[in-house]
């Protein structure tokens, strides 16, 4: 199995974080001759279920002197982002908990038993977190403080497992925790993409960000906030590619954090 991560960064010289748990597409062959699926179908639901690109539009963070923390597998092989308890986690409800056994429509995608399960646990989750612990550790230790950017994308329409099934969705959604997240952050991201004129909703589709489990509600030093892109802006939903704006929204993106830089540290 390959490395569960990826990790960026060059001479660090800001205290921030991005992370990118959904970019990949990736499946390993012993894991994909267990998918229930066939291939086109299996296809489709990677198209659907990735965020595809958003590691290339966040590359920005490492180049300014940040972190980048890119998941090397796809979400259907183990979601990084939910809690590793089915117990704690509220989308396990639903199917698709740390590892996934349904589809964004609600089938069965996957069979599954409890020493599988145990092994992604301990050969690619507790790495992985471990790995992010480590690098936000590192990070309050050189400046006192760190902020984890949630890297993410979302359809212009919602998937049947979604929360939300409002079809009226913003371009950008803002994710907050009311421990982890500054007023002053959420503010400042929400005038930059109002000045681009780019609609914004505050955890609306989607709510929340990644702070790992060590820190969360614990650590007031360690700040968080989730940026959401509407996969409409810059690619094609139905065959995956770029569009003709995507380049422009990684030059935003790029803005956006040079602002952050500038007005936070």
């Amino acid at each position: 199995m390959i490395n569960p991560f990826e990790i960026k960064k060059y001479k660090v010289t800001i205290p921030i974080l991005v992370h990118i748990p959904h970019s990949s597409t990736y499946i390993p062959p012993e894991i994909k001759t267990k998918i229930l699926l066939s291939e086109k179908v299996l296809q489709k639901e990677l198209l659907r279920m990735t965020d595809r690109y958003t590691d290339e539009i966040f590359s920005c963070v490492a180049v300014l002197g940040g972190v980048s923390m890119v998941y090397n597998y796809s979400r259907l092989v183990l979601d990084p982002e939910r809690f590793r308890d089915d117990k704690n986690e509220v989308m396990a409800a639903k199917g698709i908990g740390v590892i996934y056994t349904k589809d964004s429509n609600g089938k069965k995608i996957r069979k599954i038993n409890q020493h599988e399960r145990n092994l992604l646990l301990k050969s690619i989750y507790d790495p992985y977190h471990s790995a992010i612990e480590e690098e936000v550790q590192e990070l309050l230790a050189k400046f006192g403080e760190c902020l984890i950017i949630d890297a993410h994308s979302f359809p212009a329409f919602p998937l049947p497992y979604e929360n939300s099934q409002e079809n009226e969705r913003p371009q950008i959604c803002i994710g907050t925790d009311l421990y982890h997240t500054p007023e002053d952050l959420i503010q400042l991201i929400r005038n930059f993409f109002d000045g681009i004129n780019l609609t914004v909703k505050i955890n609306k589709p989607f709510s929340g960000c990644y702070v790992p489990a060590k820190f969360l509600h614990q650590e007031n030093r360690v700040k968080s906030i989730m940026i959401e892109i509407n996969r409409e802006l810059y690619m094609d939903e139905v065959t995956g590619e770029k569009n003709y704006f995507f380049t422009k929204i990684k030059i935003n993106i790029l803005k956006l954090i040079n602002q952050i830089i500038a007005k936070l540290f």
